[in-house]
């Protein structure tokens, strides 16, 4: 039997002197790329040159738009007006559509950030505000998004393509949630550990909980955090996993 992923990653996101991850490094092992907007991360040569980066290894560009939270990286959460938070879409997504039709490319897809992505898994109407915007750019664009959320819910109700994605790098809880980030066992970054965690994903549709429950829960794509800190070290023990154990790492 043939498997098959995509490999995901938030890059994008250093601003100014504030430098975050590893894009260049990282962009040759990985299928698909969320490119920070500008709103949590990502000032505007960054932006540009990640771009450059992502269509000289022909990987999916995605716009990752966030919450306007510069001082808290996007992770805190905030309550927008329904036209408020469009308008923060229509302003991020915007500039990387655009920034990325210049130089060429296209996006491929969209992908929340950070409180803002955990504010749509749970929420019909932040989902739907997401959705909305989409669709007034292109309905065609995909919202890569938590497997088994209302992101997903939203998504198949309005007709906007739907790519489910799993996280290699934070723990879940019992009830299929990722562990909030201010608990001490949020993040997974043993090596070992995420490379067995993805090999359960892809194989048996099974993501191991923080109480080491096996939960069902298929993706089609992987997503590795760009400012993890060993990110790099992930994403290349995953390449050479997967092609060990006979999974092909392919965009959707």
């Amino acid at each position: 039997m043939a498997f098959f992923i995509d490999l995901n990653c938030d890059l994008g996101e250093s601003y100014f002197e504030k430098k975050i991850g590893n894009d260049r490094e990282i962009l040759p092992y990985i299928t698909s790329c969320n490119i920070a907007c500008g709103m949590h991360g990502g000032d505007p040569l960054t932006i540009q040159n990640t771009i450059d980066l992502a269509l000289k290894h022909g990987v999916n560009i995605g716009a990752h738009p966030s919450y306007p939270d510069l001082d808290n990286f996007g992770r805190k959460p905030m309550s927008l007006s329904e036209e408020e938070l469009k308008a923060c879409l229509r302003f991020q997504i915007g500039a990387i559509r655009e920034m990325t039709r210049l130089k060429g490319g296209k996006i491929r897809h969209v992908k929340p950030h950070g409180a803002l992505y955990n504010a749509a898994a749970d929420s019909f109407q932040v989902s739907k505000v997401i959705v909305d915007v989409i669709k007034e750019f292109d309905s065609s664009l995909i919202l890569l998004g938590m497997a088994n959320s209302e992101m997903e819910i939203v998504a198949k109700q309005f007709d906007v393509p739907f790519v489910s994605e799993v996280f290699a790098d934070r723990n879940y809880t019992n009830n299929g949630k990722l562990v909030p980030r201010d608990h001490e066992n949020s993040i997974v970054n043993s090596e070992s550990q995420v490379l067995h965690r993805c090999l359960k994903i892809v194989k048996e549709n099974i993501i191991i909980s923080e109480d080491n429950k096996e939960l069902s829960l298929s993706g089609k794509s992987i997503c590795i955090h760009g400012d993890t800190d060993n990110a790099l070290h992930l994403v290349k023990t995953l390449d050479s996993g997967f092609q060990i154990n006979g999974i092909k790492i392919q965009s959707f």
